[in-house]
């Protein structure tokens, strides 16, 4: 693999070297606001979303008209897009990165999409003389505007290490997970859990209401007991309980109920291939596609508190 020049580098105060120029691909929620940090912390952005709108409303970045465009002239690029075909499409389509992306470019994809597709886009890239990695984060759009998310990373050491000072420009943890794929993998297995955590905690909450219990008096007991988790302490789906949470403002905002329906498919896809018995989690997919047929898709995932209640 190519050594990349060293004037492709700026040098920060800690001494750690760092990409000054980056492409970022895909400014929806979670990718407008890690590019807005890049900025901040003064690299010089390329970007590129099929909403003009998005890329209007990132002031100080150069925008251009296709993934390939992006990387003419930078040596590391981010991805932040909502599907695996997303991925395939702009990595690997007409006018893709790959087409036109120099040897020892780095790539970041930082969407969450199925393991395997990571691993295909990884062996492609490889024919170019391309560098890939799987990044995708977790910490919700909060995180993603503060610059706390957290990286899962899949990848080479030497690929990781190279990458880690500009994640660590747009989140406050970097996990090495080890070969590419397993960044998704530990994002998609997270995710799940929290599915299931999350119906666990509407379930006993609903219960424990129905039984004539006080909400706020469960949560402090369960929070100070056996059954705490983030979904019942950070997180609560009764409204009322905390108060910079969706469950309070109508569930508006956080992670979309389709987002995570999305995220549970590609965990039972992931699972169905190597055989890995998920009961729990499919259950949860199913819960979730439910809710979306009710017309719920846009609703924070803590909505299935109200589904569980009975509410259409």
């Amino acid at each position: 693999m190519n050594v990349l020049p060293a004037s492709l580098f700026i040098r920060q105060a800690t001494g750690t070297r760092c990409f000054s120029r980056v492409g970022f691909i895909g400014l929806g929620n979670m990718g407008g606001h890690m590019a807005r940090n890049l900025l901040k912390k003064g690299h010089k952005l390329t970007v590129f979303d099929v909403n003009e709108s998005a890329v209007m409303n990132l002031t100080g970045a150069n925008s251009v008209a296709s993934p390939a465009e992006v990387v003419k002239d930078v040596e590391v690029v981010v991805s932040m897009l909502p599907s695996s075909q997303n991925v395939v499409d702009v990595y690997n389509g007409q006018n893709g990165v790959l087409s036109s992306a120099k040897k020892g470019t780095l790539l970041i994809d930082s969407s969450t999409i199925d393991p395997f597709v990571s691993q295909i886009m990884a062996k492609e890239a490889e024919k170019f003389g391309v560098r890939f990695i799987d990044g995708p984060v977790s910490g919700g759009v909060n995180a993603a505007k503060d610059g706390t998310l957290t990286f899962m990373v899949g990848g080479s050491k030497e690929n990781f290490e190279l990458a880690k000072p500009l994640l660590e420009s747009m989140g406050s943890r970097v996990i090495h997970c080890g070969d590419v794929g397993m960044g998704q993998a530990a994002k998609l297995c997270n995710n799940m859990l929290l599915a299931i955590s999350m119906a666990g905690t509407a379930e006993a909450f609903n219960l424990g209401q129905k039984l004539g219990l006080d909400a706020k008096v469960l949560a402090e007991i369960v929070n100070s007991s056996s059954g705490r988790c983030w979904s019942s302490e950070v997180y609560n789906p009764v409204p009322g309980i905390l108060d910079n949470v969706p469950s309070s403002k109508n569930y508006e905002g956080g992670f979309g109920t389709a987002l995570m329906a999305k995220d549970l498919g590609l965990a039972q896809s992931a699972a169905t291939r190597v055989e890995a018995t998920i009961p729990l989690g499919s259950l949860a997919h199913q819960i979730f596609r439910a809710i979306i047929g009710l017309g719920h898709t846009k609703k924070d995932f803590s909505y299935i508190y109200q589904f569980i209640k009975g509410q259409k």
